[in-house]
């Protein structure tokens, strides 16, 4: 091979690697997102459930369920998901990511907030109890108790999205433990104890997002555990598997 073709030759190289990684780099993101809109969604949604119970304290549990199913059937399950949407979106340019993945849980929490998730749900309640009164599929009075205690509901999914940024700061802290004590456990060639701190571990990160420091110490540890059960008791990774235990991580 001469040097033009040589050089045309890592070129391509390059490229393809480049290729691969924004790949990769869109697939995080994307897995990310969708993370995030599941998990607030779930949070919000529990939160308009405290809030529906404290403004309508004299209707039967089946009457605050149906309430709320209206609500969600005529707009306000979109404008949930529109106003998740829109806040991570927002929030991503306003602290200039917004074409990368959150690299912390103190990014997320800045962007949902300077993306304006409580005005946009607000703004969506109002939309959806308008359209719902208007045609009769909730009581007049109903609308108004919501309207003018709007702010409860608000308080409400506020109070539970500032409690689950505290238990994901709680769950990193605890995956950041079950990594050392594993690491710990495997020098010390105990394989039960890296067993039980690995089953914590994999359980654990499947309640938080996926930040990608978390998940490349996580992933390191996941290919070394497979790899140490695969070779059983007598273990000792050879200098080319702990190699590959980095390049797969």
């Amino acid at each position: 091979m001469n040097i033009e073709n040589e050089i045309e030759s890592k070129k391509e190289k390059i490229k393809e690697q480049n290729i691969e990684k924004l790949v990769e780099n869109e697939i995080t993101i994307e897995k990310q997102n969708n993370f995030l809109e599941t998990t607030l969604g779930k949070t919000i949604n529990t939160a308009i459930d405290i809030g529906l119970r404290s403004l309508l304290p004299d209707l039967i549990e089946e009457q605050v369920i149906n309430i709320k199913e209206v609500l969600l059937k005529n707009g306000l399950k979109e404008g949930i998901n529109m106003a998740i949407k829109s806040a991570i979106d927002l929030g991503k340019s306003t602290i200039g990511l917004a074409t990368g993945n959150f690299e912390d849980l103190s990014q997320i929490h800045t962007a949902i907030k300077k993306g304006g998730i409580i005005d946009s749900l607000s703004k969506a309640i109002d939309n959806v109890l308008k359209a719902t009164t208007k045609n009769n599929l909730i009581s007049s009075s109903a609308s108004r108790i919501i309207k003018k205690g709007k702010n409860i509901i608000l308080d409400a999914i506020s109070t539970n999205l500032e409690e689950k940024y505290l238990e994901d700061v709680k769950s990193l802290e605890k995956i950041s433990k079950y990594i050392s004590n594993w690491k710990n456990y495997y020098n010390q060639k105990n394989i039960s104890g890296m067993e039980k701190e690995y089953k914590k571990l994999k359980q654990q990160l499947d309640t938080v997002v996926m930040l990608e420091k978390t998940v490349t110490a996580a992933k390191k540890v996941e290919n070394m555990h497979n790899l140490i059960k695969n070779k059983g008791i007598e273990y000792e990774l050879s200098e080319e598997e702990k190699e590959l235990v980095n390049i797969l991580s």
